[in-house]
């Protein structure tokens, strides 16, 4: 790394601290769900509310903040998703009802659908072009951090007396460090130059990316600016709608394949699979999110060489394969024997390898890519806030449905979805590698299709 990057590096790894936020959050609640059901004796309808009532706050966060995030900045909203998180940790490891530790994820949420908007769109908007890929995949490693070290936290207090509450406790952990961390960086260039700050702007890009040519980059930013103010009709016009049909469907493609319920649930899946012991469910967890942790790497280094789309193709065939392998585990368990827990580790586990590196990753650089600058707040706030929307439909019937249709139909509908899904991307997906956001914008414009980018 060049002494003058260091900086630029040391933004994003910061910022991608916000993905800790939200892969703890997610992780956590695996494992703790099998000992709060012992303490409450919940229904399958009570836990799949208990997981997914966090995504109720989330959806909160991720719509309100669109609009705060161009008002106050990127900065201050991550800075402040972290104290609301530090609060909503402590919450959930005091409640006394499920009532109650409902209410506090719910509160907690706020700050995951937060953060988990403006840490990507500050990532995108620090990054240099041809790095961007790479940048704004360091918020789903964070993600795959966060979840790794939640189900290590799980491992570990699994054998103590008030288990649940120590490992919804140590969400204070992540939630200080992003707070320290954002104490020390400026907003970004483009963000600064919205709100008329061109001195500090062209500080802030000098400091990030010393050889830049501050000014012709903030001349760029300003002439798109300006062509959007001199169209009264900017948010109505019909080259507006393909942004965010790409936004909403690369988070239905993202959160409807299943991830979560595999992030949620999979302790929970280990114990229909086999494993006796909630620590031995617990411990299976573990390898997965290290596999997770691990294969993020892959997007880091192959998004801005290979591209975002033959990473989806690769990602979504894969998941698929993994989840017919599921569902004929379960179809026919009589034929796996003993086995059968052995090869539904090795199913999720590649389900992972492949989620890791393509839909987790690609599509947040997406949703914070193909948005104008002037929508690029309320634009990746409807498309996380539609994440948090299909996460919380899956999340709270995945329970459900395995008790009502069985593992083995849970999981083909998945496949299906998949199937729909390559589809999509093929047709309305667009190739941004390399491409700067102004030049997106711009083919946006001229009516240039998805596929032709």
């Amino acid at each position: 790394m060049k002494s003058n990057d260091k900086l630029l590096y040391l933004s994003a790894l910061m910022a991608a601290l916000g993905g800790l936020l939200s892969g703890y959050d997610t992780g956590v609640i695996s494992g703790a769900l099998l000992y709060i059901n012992q303490t409450w004796h919940l229904s399958v309808f009570h836990q799949g509310f208990l997981v997914s009532s966090v995504l109720i706050g989330a959806l909160l966060g991720a719509a309100s903040n669109g609009i705060l995030a161009d008002i106050f900045g990127r900065k201050k909203i991550i800075i402040f998703t972290s104290i609301i998180f530090f609060i909503g940790s402590i919450l959930c490891a005091i409640s006394q009802s499920p009532t109650m530790l409902i209410l506090s994820r719910i509160f907690t949420g706020f700050a995951v659908g937060a953060v988990t908007f403006a840490a990507p769109l500050y990532l995108s908007e620090v990054s240099p072009k041809e790095k961007r890929g790479m940048f704004v995949s360091l918020f789903q490693l964070a993600i795959t951090a966060g979840v790794l070290f939640s189900y290590l936290i799980n491992s570990y207090f699994a054998n103590f007396a008030l288990s649940w509450r120590l490992m919804l406790l140590a969400g204070v952990v992540p939630s200080f460090l992003l707070f320290c961390g954002m104490l020390f960086l400026s907003d970004t260039p483009r963000w600064l130059v919205l709100k008329g700050k061109i001195d500090e702007a062209r500080q802030a890009l000098l400091k990030l990316q010393p050889k830049a040519d501050a000014d012709s980059e903030i001349k760029i930013i300003q002439k798109s600016l300006i062509d959007d103010k001199a169209d009264k009709k900017f948010k109505f016009k019909k080259w507006l709608i393909m942004p965010f049909v790409i936004g909403v469907g690369i988070m239905f493609a993202q959160i409807c394949t299943g991830v979560n319920t595999i992030i949620y649930y999979a302790p929970t899946i280990f114990k229909l699979a086999g494993y006796n012991s909630n620590q031995s469910a617990i411990y299976a967890t573990s390898i997965i999110g290290m596999v997770n942790f691990l294969m993020t790497f892959v997007a880091i280094a192959y998004s801005d060489k290979i591209g975002r789309k033959p990473l989806l193709y690769i990602g979504l065939s894969g998941v698929m394969l993994s989840l017919i392998v599921m569902s004929l585990v379960f179809a026919f368990p009589q034929n796996f024997g003993e086995n059968i827990k052995f090869f539904a580790l090795g199913a999720l586990l590649f389900y992972i390898v492949c989620f890791a590196f393509s839909l987790g990753p690609v599509g947040m650089t997406l949703i914070s890519e193909v948005f104008p600058l002037k929508v690029r707040g309320v634009g990746m706030s409807v498309s996380i806030s539609a994440n948090f929307i299909f996460n919380f439909i899956v999340t709270y019937t995945f329970p459900i449905m395995l008790q009502k249709a069985g593992a083995a139909y849970t999981f083909l509908t998945f496949v299906a979805i998949c199937i729909i899904c390559l589809i999509f991307v093929f047709y309305f997906v667009p190739e941004t590698k390399g491409i700067a956001l102004e030049t997106i914008e711009q083919n946006w414009k001229n009516g240039i299709r998805p596929r032709d980018f």
